[in-house]
């Protein structure tokens, strides 16, 4: 037995519920623990890793890029960033001509935030119910679920929520202060909400009327999640502002935050030591290589079709309703989920929630049908079991 547990509980703060389990290595989608025990992994890191764990080309691009310069301040030039920017404008919506370049999701909304207010004047944000953007001071401020801001307390004012999918409630949300909307085109934590074609539809033109930003995070979505390498691209979104992250670089840390002719910021408006760093940059680009080389978004959207067909063929009682878009699935549950995760994690099968009621996966883009099939035999054991699983409880 490893004391590696030991550390982290002894050492680190209590800030996550812990699984039980150590995981030491990864191989697109598996991964083993300490003891040796494979698991088919349905959580990809939160949406991290779409081109599956140990990516060759991933780690060698890295390895390559360590030997030369690991980090150089966006002060000066550097090749690697320099590469990346383009590419960055070249896969995501016309709308979009510039980056600022950062390390997480959460920094990238913080950015987009900062930027919304400089380039209009106006403090307020309408957001979505249900929305989740991140945990820092801003970003925690434009999530919606009190649960995560309560002990927070004040947060940065002037957000204010709407029902989802409703565009007569955003519409009157409005004022001559709201300088931005804020959703995201699926709501991941929210439960894997999909947004409706006519309602962004209408947003984005009313945006347009108003002179109003809009505001797309795609931190969970983006990198072919869902069927396309964007999801603001299945229903032809051209927003002012798109915060990406998580899928962005093969699991090494980095986001993004790209802008449209609207926005401008001078020299020290904003800045982040690591941001574009050229490790992470290499590990960027070879991602994005991989999953245009590889195809990925049309895979996601091939193998979430055929999950969704497959997991449907057994009539489930338990389930309430399964959300899929490409490789991003929620399965509602009529009970918390909370039980299910842990027997599905006994049979090796590792998935996340997205609130109390609903089963989130998220595999690698990369896994196999085999597995799949796997994944979806031991869902329906599992969710056949409900009183002998909650009973154990």
């Amino acid at each position: 037995m490893t004391p590696f547990a030991e550390y982290e509980d002894r050492f680190g703060l209590p800030l996550f519920a812990k699984r039980g389990l150590t995981l030491i290595r990864g191989s697109n989608a598996l991964l083993w623990d300490d003891q040796g025990r494979q698991y088919i992994d349905c959580t990809g890191g939160h949406g991290v890793v779409n081109i599956g764990h140990a990516n060759e080309q991933v780690a060698e691009a890295i390895a390559q890029q360590a030997k030369k310069l690991i980090t150089c301040t966006c002060s000066f030039y550097n090749g690697q960033r320099a590469l990346l920017l383009k590419k960055l404008i070249e896969i995501t919506p016309d709308s979009l001509q510039k980056a600022f370049l950062c390390n997480s999701g959460t920094e990238a909304v913080e950015a987009a935030l900062k930027f919304a207010r400089l380039n209009t004047g106006k403090s307020e944000f309408i957001c979505a119910r249900r929305g989740f953007h991140g945990r820092t001071m801003g970003a925690l401020s434009a999530t919606f679920n009190p649960q995560y801001k309560r002990d927070f307390e004040p947060l940065v004012p002037g957000f204010h929520f709407v029902p989802y999918n409703d565009f007569e409630a955003l519409k009157q949300a409005v004022t001559e202060k709201t300088a931005a909307v804020l959703l995201e085109v699926v709501q991941g934590e929210g439960g894997i909400h999909i947004g409706q074609r006519d309602y962004f539809e209408k947003v984005q033109t009313f945006c347009r009327e108003q002179d109003i930003l809009l505001i797309i995070d795609e931190v969970q979505t983006g990198f072919g999640r869902t069927g396309k390498m964007f999801a603001s691209q299945h229903y032809d979104l051209q927003p002012d502002i798109m915060c990406v992250a998580k899928g962005m670089a093969g699991g090494v840390p980095m986001g993004a935050t790209l802008c449209s002719e609207k926005i401008t910021a001078g020299s020290g408006k904003h800045g982040s030591t690591f941001g574009g760093n050229p490790l992470a940059c290499a590990a960027s680009l070879a991602t994005i290589k991989f999953i245009e080389e590889n195809r990925l978004p049309e895979k996601a959207r091939e193998k979430g079709q055929y999950f969704k067909e497959k997991f449907k063929a057994n009539e489930l009682p338990l389930v309430k309703e399964l959300r899929q878009i490409g490789l991003m699935i929620g399965i509602e549950l009529k009970s918390k989920t909370q039980p299910f995760i842990q027997a599905l994690q006994e049979r090796g099968v590792l998935v996340i929630p997205a609130g109390p009621m609903v089963l989130r996966l998220l595999p690698p883009l990369t896994i196999e049908y085999e597995l799949l099939d796997e994944v979806i035999e031991i869902l329906h054991t599992v969710l056949n079991n409900e009183q002998r699983i909650t009973n154990s409880e």
